[in-house]
């Protein structure tokens, strides 16, 4: 079984752009190691050597493989023509959930969108058993959701557009570390792939493939999130879209979607739950705070957490320069960071806050 292994991650790495016709090859012949008998010129040195290198990664680091023609393969993505063959999966993945809400959006998203997402998860959560949330590890939206998911007690999965060698973006490690223990990360992507630009795409279709329903939260006319929701509308799943004012940039691609039908209109976890039939139950969320999930900070950052948790009023930025004697530049950027992670929230008037 081992050869048959090392043939299927070879052939797939060395032919990722000729998915479809590979499938009708190993269709054909049934396993990887038959269509490269009969095909030999479909494979290189080079694969063999690169599949060697990813099994001992895998081995070493105990990552899951589904292989598309295993039982075990995601059944809502294997409905999928355009499915990978192949899937990498680090932690506890559950691929076959009872319910899969894939939440996407904006990078840089409204207060109010933040704390809608957030609380459209919590809700979630609180009245959907077996429910996992799915989102790709970016800034913005994909990351509230992810935190939120782990903020309930609920398993979240993180599909990254490169492999599991790595994490992209760096600044959102301690999210994933924390989503091995109940969730994951799931990608088709072998060690070595860089984060590049047409790999946000690609992956963009198991966001949408392994879900129930996909939420697009603040996005504007243009972006990955609608790409998503166009995928997730060509494989037959329930799209939702967070409504916002008919002059807000940063909704416009929001009220596109309702607009021309190609979304439905949300505005709390309920209309989610009854627009798919769900049966809500009651139950008690196990929650988190936010400092909880902090475990990769800086040190610069630390003593910014730390200044900002003695503090119910929150401090100006000069106040928090002169405390921690680092240079103005570098406290103004370390707290950026910090806001985009959604541990502390810029105030009017050069005041900053942690977020409880």
């Amino acid at each position: 079984m081992r050869e048959e292994w090392l043939n299927r991650i070879a052939i797939t790495w060395c032919n990722r752009t000729k998915q479809r016709q590979l499938r009708q090859l190993l269709d054909r012949y049934g396993s990887a190691t038959e269509s490269i008998a009969h095909h030999p010129e479909m494979i290189s040195r080079a694969a063999i050597e690169h599949a060697q290198k990813e099994l001992d990664f895998i081995e070493k680091h105990s990552v899951q493989l589904y292989y598309y023609k295993d039982s075990n393969y995601p059944y809502r993505l294997a409905q999928c023509t355009d499915a990978p063959l192949l899937l990498y999966a680090k932690g506890n993945v559950e691929v076959n959930p009872k319910h899969v809400v894939s939440i996407v959006g904006t990078r840089m998203p409204s207060e109010r969108g933040k704390d809608w997402c957030r609380q459209l998860v919590i809700d979630l959560a609180s009245h959907i058993p077996d429910l996992t949330i799915v989102s790709g590890l970016a800034y913005g939206i994909d990351v509230i959701a992810h935190k939120a998911a782990l903020e309930s007690g609920i398993p979240t999965i993180i599909v990254p557009a490169h492999g599991l060698d790595r994490i992209y973006p760096a600044t959102h490690r301690n999210v994933a570390v924390q989503a091995l223990e109940m969730g994951g990360l799931l990608t088709e992507y072998t060690t070595g792939t860089e984060p590049e630009r047409h790999n946000f795409v690609a992956r963009n279709r198991i966001v949408a493939g392994v879900s129930d329903a996909v939420v697009v939260v603040e996005s504007k006319s243009k972006g990955g999130s609608l790409i998503t929701a166009q995928m997730a509308q060509d494989y037959n799943r329930d799209v939702f879209a967070l409504p916002g004012r008919f002059n807000d940039t940063c909704s416009a691609g929001c009220n596109d979607l309702i607009k021309h039908n190609k979304a439905q209109l949300i505005e709390c976890a309920e209309d989610l739950i009854a627009a798919m039939g769900w049966e809500a139950v009651i139950k008690q969320p196990t929650q988190t705070t936010m400092l909880e999930l902090m475990c990769d900070l800086t040190n610069e950052q630390q003593q910014l957490v730390n200044l900002l948790r003695d503090s119910e009023d929150g401090m100006h930025i000069n106040q928090l320069v002169m405390e921690t004697r680092l240079a103005y530049n570098m406290v103004s950027s370390e707290l950026v960071m910090l806001e985009l992670q959604d541990v502390v929230k810029s105030m009017p008037g050069g005041m900053w806050r942690l977020k409880k």
